[in-house]
């Protein structure tokens, strides 16, 4: 009896929710033999405990089938997800904890890092959302491997389409092909509504939302509509893309989001053919940024042929290639916000009823037919709910 014989058994055990077995996800740690008695330890990334009782039945029926006579299967797995304790207006209470992946420009690689943290979040065992909110310009559908998909109609609710083990919806997944939106502000803020309300979401540990570059109404919206309890910035290590990430981050704070760090992409190229590492674009000139308002680098992804081919063929690098610099990056970043949001809501969650509109009836807001607004002092709301200061 041999290791080789023990993992191509194991390889026959597929990881829930996956198409991948436990031996290509890396899950399987240790193994002692002695004889035809066996021992393995598992360390998998989730915390559902019918996940490890599930892996346990199998991999001990195939080690069985392969001869040996004593199988020991040690599962490890981490603390289940802690509840959310956020206050405040919640129009889609089954989501725990919601993250806003933003950026203050396009073409920087928000969707493709909205994409792979939802995927590595899955991989460690979180029910997870992800909601592509960009609505003119939904490029999640192709990233994910749904382009072309619809998604199915229950009642007046619409069902999120599954992939890699994340529940998905895309305004690219109700409309034609190529079809162009040509909407004013209140048609994308009826949109973010009715994606958080009139959608069929399981009761998930986390909603991850692509928003559209910028800092305008559909950010505020769903400011106003949920508790967002992280931001998360994605910016390029140039200084054009920098300017507009402060705008970003400066935003968070004034929807008093809590910052869970700055993805920096582009962050070096690593060659395919040596693994050599070069700084073409720059690398950690957003630690400067990340300074000033309070936070981290949550990532620095480089530029690796698999990221491009992994998005345009809907295969996420963080599941397909997951021995990759890039997916052993994004899988960090995607603990290290897990553990923000665990801390935020031991401290007590998050509060978006101070960004709430509490203006009379039919009156804007932001509308300069309403009494002039009280002068807000540096950092404080002005107390319209407009996101003004």
């Amino acid at each position: 009896m041999t290791e080789e014989i023990v993992k191509s058994a194991l390889s026959k055990v597929t990881y829930p929710g996956f198409t991948k077995d436990i031996v290509a996800f890396g899950f399987v740690k240790e193994i002692k033999i002695e004889g035809k008695n066996v021992s393995v330890l598992v360390d998998i990334t989730s915390s559902a405990p019918e996940v490890a009782q599930q892996i346990t039945h199998e991999a001990t029926d195939e080690l069985k089938l392969a001869g040996f006579s004593d199988v020991i299967i040690n599962v490890q797995s981490p603390k289940m997800p802690r509840e959310s304790s956020s206050k405040g207006k919640n129009i889609a209470p089954q989501v725990k904890n919601f993250i806003m992946v933003s950026s203050g420009k396009g073409g920087v690689g928000k969707s493709t890092t909205s994409v792979n943290l939802a995927v590595a979040l899955a991989m460690q065992g979180k029910k997870v959302g992800l909601l592509d909110a960009d609505i003119y310009g939904p490029n999640i559908p192709r990233m994910m491997g749904i382009d072309g998909i619809k998604p199915e109609v229950v009642g007046n609710k619409v069902l999120p389409i599954k992939a890699y083990g994340v529940e998905v919806m895309s305004m690219g997944s109700l409309m034609e092909e190529g079809q162009s939106l040509i909407w004013r502000g209140a048609m994308i803020m009826k949109a973010i509504e009715q994606f958080l309300r009139d959608i069929l979401w399981s009761d998930l540990d986390c909603l991850v939302i692509d928003m559209p570059p910028g800092t305008g109404d559909a950010q505020l919206t769903l400011a106003q509509s949920v508790p967002v309890t992280v931001g998360v910035t994605v910016t390029t290590p140039q200084m054009v893309a920098l300017d507009d990430s402060r705008r970003s981050l400066d935003m968070f704070k004034k929807l008093h989001i809590p910052i869970a760090g700055v993805v920096e992409n582009m962050s070096g190229f690593i060659a395919p053919d040596t693994g050599v590492e070069y700084d073409i674009f720059g690398k950690g000139t957003s630690e400067a940024m990340a300074k000033q308002f309070d936070t981290t680098i949550l990532a620095q992804i480089p530029i690796e042929p698999s990221i491009r081919t992994g998005g345009d063929e809907g295969k996420p690098v963080a599941y397909y290639a997951p021995t990759s610099e890039t997916a052993k990056r994004y899988m960090k970043a995607a603990e290290d916000l897990w553990a923000t949001i665990e801390k935020i809501n031991a401290d007590g969650g998050v509060d978006n009823q101070a960004i709430q509109p509490n203006t009379p009836p039919g009156v804007s807001a932001c509308s300069t037919a309403a009494a002039p607004a009280p002068k807000a002092s540096s950092g404080e709301s002005c107390g319209t709910g407009c996101g003004h200061h």
